[in-house]
């Protein structure tokens, strides 16, 4: 579906309009249209297959993140057929870009290279009076704004077309100083979480090298060294399944930290070897009334429902759908949570009572039943007092991200609406 030419939506502002003593001072109100050129795009014909190629990325919402700044590297990529053939289309680097239909309403990223989006993303190309930073924080800002227009436009579906979304109205800093200084405090966060993030990665490489190097020279099924043997993840393991209440009776559920955070397949993907931070909590009465499977602390859980095999360890006490089961270790065992988790990620899952090529379920019965190589527990003992430095690195690392990620964005509304001026940040921070 198209985002460009839907006329049904009712025009609106995000704000009224306002006399300038309520604006802070040094600020005016603008529009999406005014900051800079608003492109929507589209996607190649099936008819034209010379425009897919290997140079250009062609971002869809299904690509962007909720976590990352920047988007590059997409799966398909434009040729330079295609390139031309949506030359006015084509955004350059730093655009901001927002997702303007469905499920995915209000998503926000950057693009690090020239790039052609599908035709339910709008992006602003920013033009020089702006501070393209500063109007991606803008928009990082105003979910709800861009939510709540989408939803006004009489269909099922929330959608932002073009000319809504030109629109908007916002109101910002005239001094192009000032945007870039506000831009500037956000970003020193984003760097510092981008920074660790990738530390997170090179110690998970790291990690499974050494497990690899360790274990991966043996398999199910090959004469094992005196000591090892082959397990059952349910001899080690007690598992449990997250489960959901009735989504229906929203008292259960909430955006804002009550009860305990629930973990669903996408917190997963958003996460590393840690899991810190959930979109949704399940409030106490829930956990009550619904008997929900409570996670311990570091607890290694699995996706085993529409995508599976996705792991992560859990970082404090938390819950998790029916689509997640969890590991939690039997007091018996000398496992750790570390070792399982690297064992599984090795592990191919669609060779798991599937004929299918991808399988998309498993059930909690085989789980139990998961064969994996136990190996010698003085061995086990030895690998873990290797990996366990490794693993506080990522657990540190996770919690000072979540931090991070606390404080910018208590900031972000306090900057974006000059309730919070750069001058009085700097002197708080001294």
């Amino acid at each position: 579906m198209s985002i460009e030419n839907n006329s049904t939506i009712e025009q609106s502002r995000n704000t009224p309009k306002g006399d300038a003593k309520s604006l802070p001072k040094g600020w005016v109100e603008t529009t999406l249209g005014e900051v800079g050129r608003v492109v929507t795009g589209k996607t190649p014909s099936k008819n034209n297959p010379d425009d897919w190629g290997d140079k250009y990325d062609f971002i869809t919402p299904s690509e962007i993140g909720g976590n990352n700044k920047y988007i590059y590297n997409t799966p398909r990529k434009l040729s330079d057929i295609g390139f031309e053939r949506f030359s006015r289309m084509i955004l350059p680097e730093n655009s901001i870009i927002v997702t303007c239909i469905g499920s995915d309403m209000g998503k926000v990223v950057l693009n690090k290279y020239k790039a052609l989006t599908n035709q339910q993303i709008n992006s602003i190309i920013v033009n020089e009076d702006n501070y393209f930073d500063f109007i991606y924080y803008l928009l990082k800002n105003a979910y709800r704004i861009l939510r709540r227009n989408a939803e006004g436009s009489g269909s099922t579906m929330p959608i932002l077309n073009k000319g809504n979304f030109e629109n908007l109205s916002f109101t910002i800093p005239k001094s192009l100083e000032e945007q870039k200084a506000i831009a500037q405090i956000l970003t020193a966060f984003d760097d510092k979480i981008e920074l660790l993030q990738a530390q997170n990665k090179t110690l998970e490489t790291t990690a499974q090298t050494i497990f690899k190097e360790w274990f991966g020279k043996y398999q199910i099924g090959d004469e094992l060294p005196e000591g090892w043997r082959v397990g059952r993840l349910g001899e080690e393991f007690n598992i449990t399944i997250g489960r959901t209440p009735p989504r229906k009776e929203k008292e259960w559920f909430s955006n804002t930290p009550i009860g305990k955070k629930w973990i669903s397949i996408k917190d997963i993907g958003n996460s590393g070897a840690y899991i810190s931070n959930t979109a949704e909590y399940l409030t106490n009465k829930a956990i009550e009334r619904f008997n929900i499977p409570i996670i311990p602390k570091n607890t290694t859980i699995l996706s085993f429902k529409m995508t599976v095999g996705k792991l992560t360890i859990t970082t404090e006490d938390m819950l998790s759908n029916e689509a997640i089961a969890h590991l939690k270790l039997k007091q018996n065992t000398v496992l750790s949570s570390e070792f399982i988790y690297l064992y599984l990620q090795d592990l191919d899952f669609n060779a798991l009572g599937s004929t299918s090529s991808i399988v998309t379920a498993i059930n909690s019965t085989m789980i139990k039943y998961l064969e994996f190589l136990m190996p010698e527990k003085n061995i086990l003992l030895q690998f873990d007092e290797l990996i366990k430095p490794i693993f506080d690195k990522i657990y540190n690392n996770t919690t000072q991200i979540q931090t991070l990620k606390q404080t910018r964005d208590t900031l972000l509304p306090k900057l974006m609406s000059g309730q919070l001026r750069v001058d009085e940040f700097k002197e708080r921070a001294v």
